[in-house]
Parts: C-alpha cells; sequence; structure tokens
C-alpha cells in the first residue's frame, strides 16, 4: 500500500485537538478540503477547522472498511463513531462514509469526504432530530 495513505490512516488514529499539528505531516499546504458541510482551502484553515470540530468531541475513533490506490488517487471507506455532549445525548454516533484523495508530493492535496449529513448531525440534535425522522418515515410509507 502507498506509503501515503497509510500516514493518512494512521494520522486519523491519533489527531485530537491537543496534536493537530500532525496535519502538516500529510496534509500539502495548498490542501483544499470538502465535506458535505464545508470547503475549506490551506492547512492553515483546515488546522483552524479541526481545532473549531474537535473542541467539544469527547471520543472519535475511525474503522476503516476498505482502501484503494489507482494513480494519484487514493479512496478510504470508513464508519466513525464518536461522542459529542449536545448531540444524541452525549451518546455514540456511528457514520459511514468515505474519502477521496488526491496525492501532490507525498502529500494530501485535495481531500474530499462524503457520509451523510442527516446521520452525522441533523438526525442528533433533539427538535430537529425528530422532525427528520419523522420526514424518514413519512418517505418510507410513500
Amino acid at each position: 500500500m502507498e506509503p501515503i495513505l497509510e500516514k493518512f490512516i494512521g494520522m486519523y488514529d491519533v489527531l485530537r485537538a491537543d496534536n493537530l499539528s500532525v496535519l502538516a505531516d500529510v496534509y500539502h499546504p495548498d490542501i483544499v478540503f470538502i465535506d458535505p458541510l464545508h470547503v475549506v482551502e490551506g492547512l492553515d484553515e483546515l488546522t483552524e477547522y479541526f481545532q473549531h470540530l474537535y473542541v467539544n468531541v469527547q471520543s472519535i475513533e475511525f474503522d476503516i472498511t476498505d482502501r484503494y490506490i489507482k494513480d494519484n488517487n487514493g479512496f478510504v471507506y470508513w464508519q466513525m463513531r464518536y461522542c459529542h455532549p449536545k448531540l444524541n445525548s452525549g451518546n455514540e454516533i456511528v457514520v459511514d462514509g468515505h474519502s477521496k484523495l488526491t496525492f501532490l508530493g507525498g502529500k494530501v492535496a485535495h481531500h474530499r469526504d462524503y457520509f451523510d449529513v442527516g446521520s452525522l448531525l441533523y438526525r442528533q440534535i433533539p427538535i430537529l432530530g425528530y422532525l427528520v425522522k419523522l420526514v424518514d418515515r413519512r418517505a418510507a410509507d410513500a
């Protein structure tokens, strides 16, 4: 397996709010990071994004289910488990997703995550979660 892909996966095993410096070991200075909620450009902005993201996370773990390399692209399929005090009453939340990575100079220059935002966030907020689940049930009955 390509060393940068292994380094990327390993980084997410240790990444926490108090060691964001590991981002620079994996990500290119001009990284473009995209997920369903954000577009982040540059390593400084990415570090701020993760600082904000991880500040209240009580625990987070990524289980890698599959990975591929094709030319300068990597594909990582994962299941994220996390706990946040303001979501799902602080109980564990599980989200399946995958990341498409593009490599440049031995680092990740483009990172795009794909996952269900409802599972990650909307279904976990008390009132909004109830409404999203209600819409899900009605759509299933249609």
